[in-house]
């Protein structure tokens, strides 16, 4: 998964700078590169990388349940 998100971000980056080359020689299809890329991150990649870094649970110690909001609260109090 690792080096699938590594491949899918080089791509992004080069698609990106095609894009930016496109705008710079005043192509006509440069901002729908430009575009397809944003899409491509938005959809594409973003996803992936949101399901690879919590896949494991290793967020669950950062939300907020009703022991952890007791703890802050009676810690306020102190």
């Amino acid at each position: 998964m690792k080096t699938l998100l590594k491949i899918l971000f080089i791509i992004f980056i080069l698609w990106m700078c095609v894009g930016i080359y496109m705008l710079n020689t005043e192509q006509e299809k440069a901002e729908i590169v430009m575009g397809l890329g944003v899409f491509y991150l938005s959809f594409l990649l973003m996803p992936i990388f949101i399901y690879h870094r919590y896949k494991d649970g290793k967020y669950k110690k950062y939300q907020l349940n009703d022991q952890k909001i007791k703890e802050l609260i009676n810690n306020k109090d102190s």
